[in-house]
C-alpha cells in the first residue's frame, strides 16, 4: 500500500445549486437565430461530480506530497464519505492527524481510518 502524508486542514462541506440552468423553450415563430447555440444550459459541477452533497468535501491539495498519485500542490479532490472503498480506488485516511492517500489493495492486511473515497481529481492546466 503506497501512501503520501499530507498536514490537516480546514473542511468545509458543500451544497448543491439550488439555480435552475434550463433553458426556456423559443417563443419565436419562423427560421431560428444561427445564435441559438448559445442558449445551451450550463453545466453545473456539483450536480455533475457530486452524488451525496451531504457527505461529499472539496479538499485543496497544499503541496506536493501525493505526486505518487499524480496529485499535485493546488488539485482539488472531490471526497466522498458514503461510499465504500473497491480494489484498487485512491481514498483518504487518516494518520498521525495527518491526511494520507492510500491507494486500496486486497492484497495488503494493514489496518487505517478511512475519511472517504477520492471520486474525482480537479487538475489546473495553466
Amino acid at each position: 500500500m503506497k501512501a503520501a502524508m499530507m498536514n490537516v486542514t480546514t473542511v468545509l462541506s458543500i451544497q448543491k445549486s439550488d439555480k435552475n440552468y434550463r433553458v426556456e423553450r423559443p417563443t419565436q415563430t419562423g427560421f431560428s437565430s444561427p445564435a441559438t447555440h448559445y442558449n445551451e444550459p450550463r453545466i453545473d459541477l456539483n450536480s455533475a461530480l457530486v452524488v451525496n452533497a451531504s457527505s461529499t468535501f472539496f479538499i485543496r491539495v497544499s503541496d506536493d506530497a501525493f505526486q505518487d498519485f499524480e496529485i499535485l500542490e493546488n488539485d482539488v479532490l472531490i471526497i466522498d464519505k458514503s461510499l465504500v472503498p473497491k480494489n484498487n480506488q485512491i481514498v483518504m485516511a487518516i494518520e498521525d492527524d495527518t491526511f494520507q492517500v492510500v491507494r486500496i489493495d486486497e492484497r495488503n492486511t494493514s489496518q487505517i481510518i478511512l475519511w472517504g473515497v477520492i471520486t474525482h481529481i480537479i487538475k489546473s492546466v495553466l
